[in-house]
């Protein structure tokens, strides 16, 4: 039998269009604008001045402190502007806008980083992989955008033993992480190797959804002869590919509760994290560029792409034909889990593994109706909360008994918006409620 978790979960409609398009590779836009936060943590500092030249690839934001990451120039130009610029959500960001000339362009065409050899990357130590990784400022690119040099150093007395990747990919409509696994599974392969260098990781597994047949066999062929890394099919499930999820289902831990994957030894990091790493480790490249998904039910060229970051959202979409005249709604990630964007013109970040856009009739939310206890949103719950009960503390501004039933253990995946008969918005009030929970703590431990 096909591996999964047992505990909630949905079967959804896959909507994978883009499946088997193979990954289009986008040119360097010639006015970047780079944005300093697209990471998980502390917003890097800025270390360019205005009308500074810069090269692709050089650091133009320090990371600032342990949870921080690095940020590079994706072109080579000239700083045009630093100041503020607004997300895909619509907050204010602090960005540097890099402005190309046809010198510049015609230079990048041509500039090809020296590739390590296969003597010097032997010669790497554990710590020299984690200062490059650190250095090229790699995140986790499964959407979370946490950033790996944290994940490759565990906390002192942790015993990791197992590599997961992370190759579920069980959102609807996204494809970029099939596509880079069937394109590219030599060099997922090597970055793998390079985190269990990194970690003194012994064993690694590669889980992937079964609805990716090609994927499975592409990486189970290039195996061959390497009894360290092994492949996993997993059923075909939404949430499968949450961190707890994909550990209950490939060895059978539970992580507990505020405890991270290593508490169980074990490393999780996505396939695109693994291929990132490899770009940084064996061709010297920091994270700038990403494979993203461009797809929907009325999209006209639906692909992936390689994108470089700064790039306007609104490129990436022309590409796939620009947007639909019916859309109602355009989501930046998964439409269970990613959320709409408010302006296209939001350059491109290190996160977004997709967009997702929704015709007007599937956009408009249904009537809410009251809670009728049922318990659906109970039994989908891959977290064993009760959902139906954390919206309404939510609304009362319970916070003290919202956080005594978990609501920090949300993974947000929606299983208990998309199932709920009353067509409650759980998943917006659970958000919110994490974030006051979270804000309240912060505030105690600044008090103590």
């Amino acid at each position: 039998m096909l591996k999964t978790f047992n505990k909630g979960g949905i079967h959804i409609p896959e909507y994978k269009f883009t499946a088997g398009n193979p990954i289009v590779e986008l040119p360097a836009p010639r006015e970047a604008v780079v944005t300093f936060s697209q990471h998980i943590g502390a917003i890097a500092v800025c270390c360019v001045k205005q009308g500074e030249h810069v090269e692709r690839g050089q650091l133009i934001a320090k990371a600032n402190g342990v949870v921080s990451a690095n940020v590079h120039t994706p072109i080579s130009g000239t700083v045009k502007s630093i100041g503020k610029w607004k997300t895909a959500f619509g907050y204010p960001c602090d960005t540097v806008t890099i402005v190309a000339s046809d010198e510049d362009a015609a230079y990048d065409a041509i500039s090809i980083p020296t590739a390590r050899t296969d003597e010097e990357v032997a010669a790497l130590t554990a710590e020299d992989i984690k200062s490059i990784v650190a250095d090229a400022g790699v995140v986790g690119l499964g959407g979370a955008a946490f950033p790996t040099k944290v994940k490759l150093t565990p906390p002192s007395g942790s015993n990791p033993e197992l590599l997961i990747l992370n190759g579920a990919e069980c959102e609807p409509f996204l494809t970029n992480d099939h596509a880079l696994m069937v394109s590219c599974a030599d060099e997922i392969i090597e970055g793998a190797g390079y985190i269990m260098r990194a970690t003194g990781v012994k064993r690694a597994v590669i889980g992937i959804e079964n609805n990716k047949p090609d994927a499975v066999s592409c990486i189970k062929d290039r195996l061959k002869g390497n009894p360290a890394i092994s492949v996993v099919a997993l059923e075909t499930k939404y949430p499968q590919g949450g961190e707890k999820q994909l550990i209950k289902a490939i060895i059978g831990r539970e992580v507990p509760n505020g405890n991270l994957p290593v508490s169980v030894g074990v490393i999780v990091q996505n396939v695109g994290t693994a291929y990132a790493i490899y770009r940084a480790v064996r061709l010297r490249e920091p994270l700038i560029s990403r494979i993203m998904t461009v797809s929907g039910k009325n999209v006209k060229n639906p692909g992936n792409f390689r994108v470089f970051l700064g790039t306007p959202l609104k490129t990436v979409i022309d590409a796939a034909g620009g947007i639909p005249e019916n859309t109602g709604k355009i989501i930046v990630g998964g439409p269970m889990m990613g959320r709409a964007l408010v302006s296209v013109d939001a350059p491109t970040i290190k996160g977004v593994s997709g967009i997702v856009i929704v015709p007007e009739e599937e956009s408009r939310r249904m009537s809410e109706e009251p809670c009728i206890r049922c318990g659906a949103c109970v039994e989908v719950c891959p977290m064993g909360l009760e959902p139906y009960l954390l919206m309404p503390l939510t609304e009362n501004g319970e916070w003290d008994l919202l956080n005594r039933h978990g609501v920090k253990n949300c993974i947000e995946c929606g299983c208990c918006a998309y199932s709920c008969p009353s067509s409650r918005p759980l998943l917006d009030f659970i958000r919110l409620g994490k974030f006051k929970v979270n804000e309240a703590v912060r505030r105690k431990n600044n008090q103590n």
